[in-house]
């Protein structure tokens, strides 16, 4: 079995040498915890995260069983969301304490926003006062805002100071965030004017005052934004650290860039999921909730895939008539599709990163029509040959040619127009898109070759 395991980690995509697997494996199945610890030293709590996800449930539970490193907080905090509740029951009381109270308050906001119960108030439990009311502020903000990605600690100064004043208070404090990269300048009434590099302020002279040293960009963010604008605007202007303001403009946090960077790469996983159709899904859901996630939208595909068949259902008479039409037919629909779901592909991703503007809509409808219109007639010169000698018809030919243009049209239509009007409609294109699109390929492929076909062959 630790062969077995070895091998599959082996295969699997976790940041640790072959050799270095089998050390742990071997560690956990013998139950030699002082082996384990060291096997792990210096290993960087995102691999120890990737490492359990790859482990069943029970290599899990022997894992934390034996070791009892520093970093489980930080491991936490880095493991995938369905496997956080789980992980939180293996650990004694004590060591979930000494576990959270090392995180800062955006990481502990993630960890416990999804749990529940016992687990939640364990882990608030295990907080200092002042950071306990911090995570319970910034969890009365609704999900996915700046509210629940910000943290607390924010070092700050008047916009008065001098730069000799800054490090000597920055020297004296020893209540500093672990990592941070901009001193942001405050007025009397705590609202942010300005951001400060660390860089840049170490370079100047003492004398210098701060308000003199400010970046040019510089971009609060109301708490309560989505985290989506607040990934956007991170990537748009460049941003490394931005501060986090209440309704009134009062500073009450800060966003890093890696808390916005890993938004944009949850905002890009689940748009690709959500074209496959499987929501959100992770590799450690079990039977039941992958079904859950993915039956929906099977039972969609099923009907729109009845409703091409009641279309292909009204021909009887000529695809009994003309066989080689049965035989050709799929070629339409299928050509269609993924011509549909090319224009889908660039369309979801456009409106993601808002490239996709009222303003530049008609400009890119017309391309993917153009596109769409070009790439039908080249395949139409084809499949139209092929046909003609394939079935010894020119008419056949003709009639599948004119069937690919118009259907590689509709396609790069359908593909840009579809998850526009969902958006405008409210509705997450990347979830609904592909279905609609699929659906009118198939509809209108089936439709133009047959109905063609019936007008010129019968």
């Amino acid at each position: 079995m630790l062969d077995e395991m070895a091998n599959e980690l082996e295969n699997n995509d976790v940041h640790l040498d072959p050799k270095r697997v089998g050390r742990i494996l071997e560690a956990v199945e013998s139950g030699d915890g002082q082996r384990l610890e060291d096997v792990l030293d210096g290993l960087h709590p995102a691999d120890i995260a990737d490492f359990l996800e790859q482990i069943d449930e029970s290599g899990r539970e022997a894992f934390f069983s034996l070791w009892s490193g520093d970093a489980a907080g930080d491991v936490l905090s880095e493991l995938d969301e369905g496997l956080r509740e789980e992980v939180i029951g293996f650990l004694d009381p004590a060591r979930l304490h000494a576990a959270v109270r090392d995180l800062d308050t955006d990481d502990v906001v993630d960890l416990v926003e999804d749990l529940e119960g016992v687990q939640k108030e364990a882990i608030l439990g295990a907080l200092e006062d002042v950071d306990r009311f911090a995570v319970e502020k910034a969890l009365t903000y609704p999900e996915d805002t700046a509210g629940r990605l910000m943290q607390r600690h924010v070092v700050t100064a008047p916009e008065d100071w001098s730069v000799g004043q800054m490090i000597d208070f920055l020297r004296d404090n020893e209540d500093l965030p672990d990592q941070f990269y901009h001193v942001t300048l405050v007025d009397p009434r705590m609202a942010p004017v300005g951001n400060v590099t660390l860089g840049r302020m170490l370079s100047a002279r003492r004398s210098a005052l701060l308000r003199d040293l400010t970046e040019e960009t510089f971009i609060p963010i109301e708490a309560t934004e989505t985290d989506e604008n607040v990934a956007y605007a991170f990537n748009q202007y460049h941003l490394i650290s931005t501060p986090v303001v209440d309704e009134g403009g009062r500073l009450v946090g800060v966003i890093t860039i890696d808390d916005a960077m890993i938004v944009l790469s949850d905002e890009h996983e689940e748009d690709l999921l959500r074209l496959a159709g499987v929501g959100e899904g992770s590799m450690s859901d079990n039977v039941l909730d992958t079904v859950r996630v993915r039956l929906p939208w099977l039972a969609v595909n099923l009907g729109t895939a009845i409703l091409a068949s009641i279309v292909i259902s009204q021909f009887a008479d000529v695809l009994a008539s003309v066989v080689a039409l049965a035989v050709l037919m799929p070629i339409v629909a299928s050509m269609g599709g993924n011509a549909g779901t090319q224009a889908l592909t660039v369309a979801v991703r456009a409106l993601a990163t808002r490239d996709l503007t009222s303003s530049n809509m008609m400009r890119v409808v017309r391309r993917e029509v153009l596109v769409g219109l070009v790439n039908g007639v080249a395949f139409a010169i084809v499949m139209g040959v092929i046909g003609w000698l394939w079935f010894g018809s020119a008419v056949i030919g003709a009639v599948l040619g004119v069937a690919m243009i118009v259907n590689l049209l509709v396609a790069g239509l359908a593909g840009i127009l579809i998850p526009v009007v969902l958006e405008r409609l409210k509705f997450d294109p990347a979830l609904a898109s592909g279905t609609f699109v699929t659906t009118v390929t198939d509809v209108i492929g089936f439709f133009a070759f047959l109905g063609l076909a019936t007008y010129v062959l019968l």
